[in-house]
């Protein structure tokens, strides 16, 4: 298969995102003096705007890829919330798999940006656990649309606010196993050691190393092999993805065992880069490519997104031709 007929392969993938969304918030405005009654600055606000964040940017990667999308959540029935649905909608992505909870709040992070500058945000969430009933009925919602679409892969996408719970990953992660689809998660702290079974594992180095509780030399290429082989063998996971910032990336299976370097780039704004990672990345697992390609495409979109400012899906055309550039083949 060519690189481009894989590409053209993405465009059939039904994808499930699991995990944690939220509205990123942004003020722009000016600042031309300070505030009389404390020594801030004063943003004179003229621009508004809000963008679907966590989980949800997740999804909006896999459909600037060609995927389609299946974001599953639950959020608050609130005004926030409003506001996300209206999000999705306008993104032309389903509301099947979201659900509202009274007794929570949606993520909203709100980021004031004054001459260009960020100079707050302020953050409105609940971190605690969904409660096991509001947890069943998302177990309940995503086993439906795995038994109704044909879902090809299931991402996790955690970002430690609540929706994602040991029990709820042990039940999906049993019942994908079941219908043989693979299983992707990006992690991380709560429930790092909770995601054992799955098939691809994505956390960045101070995930890696939090989540392990240690500080080996990631410099030291046998000390980095040690800790992945280690832990991917106790979790029973297929194959691990660290993301290493300039360094590249690092891929750990069964089967090899690889460091792809990054691309030398102009970065302007690591956000999201991750997220662009775990989506390109699942694509590849769902279309069964190897492990190294699988790691030298999400690399290449990571490396991408960041030459952008602000948190922004990855440009398939513009990473389908530097995957041609470098004679990419399956």
């Amino acid at each position: 298969m060519s690189i481009q007929e894989t590409f053209d392969s993405f465009n059939k993938l039904n994808v499930l995102i699991i995990g944690d969304v939220m509205i990123d918030a942004y003020m722009w405005g000016n600042v031309s003096r300070i505030s009389p009654e404390a020594p801030v600055p004063i943003v004179a606000v003229n621009k508004k705007e809000n963008r679907m964040g966590g989980a949800a940017n997740v999804a909006l990667n896999v459909q600037a890829m060609g995927g389609n999308p299946l974001l599953c959540s639950v959020i608050g029935d609130d005004d926030g919330s409003k506001i996300f649905i209206d999000l999705l909608k306008k993104q032309k992505l389903s509301t099947e798999g979201i659900l509202k909870s009274d007794k929570r709040n949606t993520t909203v992070k709100t980021r004031v940006i004054g001459n260009n500058h960020q100079m707050l945000r302020v953050d409105e969430e609940i971190e605690t656990p969904i409660n096991t009933k509001e947890t069943e009925s998302l177990v309940f919602v995503i086993k439906k649309l795995i038994n109704t679409k044909k879902v090809n892969v299931i991402i996790f996408e955690d970002y430690d606010k609540g929706v994602i719970s040991p029990v709820l990953i042990k039940s999906i992660v049993a019942f994908a196993r079941q219908k043989n689809i693979p299983t992707v998660v990006d992690p991380k702290k709560k429930n790092f050691m909770f995601y054992s079974g799955v098939t691809l594992f994505k956390p960045n180095l101070k995930e890696l190393k939090e989540g392990l509780k240690s500080d080996f030399d990631h410099n030291n290429s046998k000390e980095l092999g040690k800790a992945v082989d280690g832990f991917i063998k106790k979790q029973n996971i297929e194959t691990a993805l660290i993301t290493l910032s300039e360094k590249g990336i690092y891929t750990h299976s069964k089967k090899s065992k690889t460091l792809i370097p990054a691309h030398i780039r102009n970065i302007s704004d690591v956000s999201g880069a991750g997220d662009t990672v775990v989506s390109v990345a699942a694509l590849c697992l769902a279309l069964h490519l190897s492990p190294v390609l699988t790691a030298t495409l999400a690399n290449l979109a990571g490396g991408l997104v960041c030459e952008k400012v602000g948190v922004v899906p990855i440009d398939k055309q513009q990473l389908l031709n530097e995957a041609i550039a470098l004679k990419l083949t399956k």
